[in-house]
């Protein structure tokens, strides 16, 4: 922060999201926002850095030589690893009475220029690729070769807005594919033209964060639903 490294630990729970504490300052830091709620740095944010959620499989795929963090030998015994069912089972302190999802709905969250919206996780699973507008940018979300990993991009192609679709399987070609309207060229699932006249193009990416649907309608009050 301002050229400072801070060092954090998990403090506690805040709406079953946890709060992180910096030893530098003493000050309490929210997961979601990156933003410090209380303490001498309240009000400043973290710069986010951009990740993926994708399943192991997936990862091991795209980064055969990529390095797992591993346990911390000494402090193995204080580890969860019930962590997610546990947590899963605590009432939802907060609620969102009158919207159309539950509580614990799975959404995909994404915000752009301080427009937020939510993609139902069922929704998006059964119609991926989604191609959507947000804030009057064209957006493509997609569902990963392993039906569990995902991404989202701008879509455009050189500037332009474009359409894709899913490359339907055939006996010759069983590889996960998608083809843009525009070109036709054949687009792999890290958003980049891998045949086709777009060969070597790549989407830019837009930040996403898989959800709890009331952790996200709490933190983003203005979003929207998506719907197809």
């Amino acid at each position: 922060m301002n050229g400072r490294d801070l060092h954090f630990y998990l403090a506690g729970i805040n709406n079953q999201n946890f709060l992180m504490r910096d030893k530098e300052t003493g000050s309490w830091w929210q997961q979601i926002t990156g933003r410090a709620i209380y303490g001498p740095l309240q009000g400043a944010a973290l710069k986010l850095v951009p990740s993926d959620e994708l399943s192991f499989g997936q990862w091991r795929i795209e980064s055969p030589s990529g390095q797992v963090l591993a346990p911390v030998a000494k402090y193995t015994k204080e580890y969860d690893s019930n962590w997610e069912p546990d947590v899963a089972k605590l009432p939802v302190v907060i609620s969102f009475p009158g919207t159309e999802l539950k509580s614990r709905d799975i959404v995909i969250g994404l915000s752009i220029n301080g427009a937020a919206r939510a993609y139902p996780w069922d929704t998006f699973a059964k119609q991926s690729p989604v191609l959507d507008r947000v804030n009057g940018t064209p957006v493509l979300l997609v569902l990963g070769p392993d039906s569990k990993s995902f991404r989202v991009f701008i879509s455009r192609i050189d500037g332009q807005d474009a359409e894709f679709f899913r490359q339907a399987d055939t006996s010759e070609n069983k590889d996960w594919a998608l083809l843009d309207a525009t070109t036709a060229s054949q687009w792999n699932f890290q958003g980049c033209a891998a045949s086709g006249p777009a060969q070597g193009k790549c989407l830019d990416r837009i930040f996403a964060l898989k959800d709890y649907w009331f952790d996200w309608r709490n933190y983003h009050p203005d979003t929207t639903i998506y719907k197809h």
